[in-house]
């Protein structure tokens, strides 16, 4: 695997990739129609103790008698004391998470995966695209750079959703802003009552004014949209090294044993989900990508 690759953080359970460590739901904050975020304590606490994860990481979701669901991490990982991931109802697993309440129990694996390069972009200008559902997993950068604001340059979010009602996290943006970050929020359908701006996220992101020799681009979400902003960035000469993918994909086993997630030489549970795009490159106009 290319050295740029982040691996997963470790916790000092030897067989914690392998089965799951039970958690509690200590509370549900539905952000749309059909997605909840769902806050979790492992029941051991020690295990809640010495939990990690880096920024764009992701846990396995296990369901008995319903099977598993890999869902980025959308909390800050400075946090210890609890665990968010932001749930969009669409399968068989996810469906049946939808049903659950308070004082549930669940069960986590993980963390699995690669990051967001925190550390490698610091002191450079930050732009993050990201649309739909694919803000959670750019939710822990947002805090991440929040917690250490003045070791980054100029940070931007770029976020679109069909409609204000399919927004995510909307409470917080003026938060964001306050911690100096220029967010910027689109949607593809306006009404009366919207005062912002109207378009997909790819339209709106060649307007920015960009520093393409140290800007850093973060993008996720629904994957015609992060094929135009990338076309975008390089369009800007954002250079390949600078630019960073985060992919969804049936992710079944979250160790690169089962295949479902083959991505040419990759696997997208294993060796992303967040991949550098110059190793992504050879493969982005392949078809499924």
């Amino acid at each position: 695997m290319a050295a740029f690759q982040t691996t997963a953080v470790s916790t000092p359970r030897a067989n914690h990739w392998l089965e799951p460590n039970w958690a509690e739901i200590t509370a549900i904050a539905n952000e749309t129609s059909d997605v909840s975020t769902y806050w979790l304590k492992f029941v051991d606490p020690s295990m809640q103790a010495n939990y990690s994860f880096k920024p764009g990481q992701f846990n396995m979701i296990h369901l008995p008698g319903f099977g598993e669901a890999a869902i980025s991490i959308s909390s800050d990982s400075g946090e210890r004391d609890k665990i968010g991931h932001t749930i969009r109802f669409v399968g068989n697993v996810t469906r049946a998470v939808s049903r659950l309440k308070v004082g549930d129990v669940i069960g986590l694996r993980g963390p699995f995966g690669t990051s967001w390069p925190v550390e490698e972009m610091e002191g450079k200008d930050i732009f993050i695209a990201s649309g739909g559902i694919g803000l959670p997993p750019l939710r822990p950068v947002i805090y991440h750079i929040m917690r250490n604001r003045e070791k980054y340059g100029k940070v931007t979010l770029l976020y679109g959703a069909r409609t204000a009602r399919d927004l995510m996290y909307p409470s917080e943006y003026e938060n964001w802003r306050q911690a100096g970050i220029d967010v910027e929020v689109s949607v593809d359908r306006s009404d009366a009552n919207w005062p912002g701006r109207v378009g997909v996220v790819p339209m709106w992101f060649y307007q920015f004014r960009i520093d393409a020799r140290k800007t850093v681009v973060l993008t996720c979400g629904p994957e015609i949209m992060i094929r135009f902003v990338i076309f975008e960035a390089l369009a800007r000469r954002i250079p390949l090294e600078n630019i960073y993918v985060s992919l969804e994909r049936n992710m079944k086993c979250g160790q690169g044993s089962c295949g479902h997630c083959q991505l040419g030489p990759y696997f997208v549970c294993k060796d992303g989900p967040v991949f550098r795009f110059d190793a992504l490159q050879p493969y982005f106009n392949l078809e499924e990508f």
